[in-house]
């Protein structure tokens, strides 16, 4: 693996407050989505973000992320990556996050691949139609813990660049199929994406020629991009700085 299956530190974290400003959608019948458009005069024109999102999914976290890539000129779309098996906040403590992964909530709602890559294939398609009329479509994909691993497993099906903090479930194969630049943000402290993954991830992205950045951040644990807690002054500078990273490395290779 180039990251471990997800665990308890993917369940914890800081509910952040303030009011999203984007819109509930429907990817299809059976899939919401929530997005968030760029303004007009600094939207980045055919060009657009899929937010890939924790095992929290849509909460107002993600949202109001998406609204911030939004408000720097990336129209940004969050699709349902769970089918409506939501995990409310805080997520009890006894929750076996990898049984709800494999079975879901009610034993027959499973989050593996074979459900979620149709759902990230419906999501580009939707965020490619919005955005043709603009000319010529670019797809830059951020995913966070969960969301990660499918940014990294889908450039092929129509992701440009990627940006992944602090990824979960990613294997080596996945990621030394990238075909394009991707951009990681990781934690000091991450039983998930440990010292030895973060090197073997390096090894891996050296191996593929492809344009790549490993940042790290001391100080804060997994999960700190999404749900680091902005009352704690290292945790909110781990957490801005990770977005810039995010911002910089589109507007680089993407925009």
């Amino acid at each position: 693996m180039a990251s471990n299956p997800p665990g308890k530190c993917c369940t914890v974290g800081t509910l952040h407050r303030g009011q999203s400003t984007g819109k509930s959608i429907k990817i299809d019948d059976n899939t919401d989505g929530y997005i968030a458009i760029a303004p007009e005069g600094i939207a980045h024109k055919g060009i657009g973000i899929l937010y890939l999102p924790d095992v929290l999914g849509l909460w107002n976290n993600s949202k109001l992320m998406a609204d911030q890539f939004a408000a720097n000129g990336y129209t940004t779309l969050i699709p349902d990556l769970f089918n409506g098996d939501i995990l409310s906040y805080p997520i009890p403590e006894d929750l076996d996050i990898m049984d709800w992964i494999n079975n879901g909530a009610n034993g027959n709602n499973p989050h593996t691949p074979a459900e979620v890559d149709p759902v990230v294939l419906k999501a580009i398609k939707v965020l490619k139609e919005l955005l043709k009329e603009q000319g010529t479509v670019k797809i830059g994909a951020v995913g966070y813990c969960f969301g990660a691993k499918y940014v990294v497993r889908n450039y092929e099906q129509g992701i440009d660049v990627g940006y992944v903090g602090h990824p979960s479930f990613v294997s080596e194969d996945e990621l030394a199929a990238i075909t394009g630049p991707l951009s990681i943000a990781a934690a000091q402290t991450d039983s998930i994406f440990p010292a030895k993954l973060r090197y073997r991830s390096e090894e891996i992205l050296i191996e593929t020629g492809k344009p790549f950045q490993i940042n790290l951040f001391s100080g804060v644990e997994h999960g700190f991009a999404v749900r680091g807690d902005p009352e704690d002054p290292a945790q909110r500078f781990a957490k801005e700085q990770a977005f810039f990273q995010a911002l910089q490395w589109f507007n680089n290779y993407l925009a």
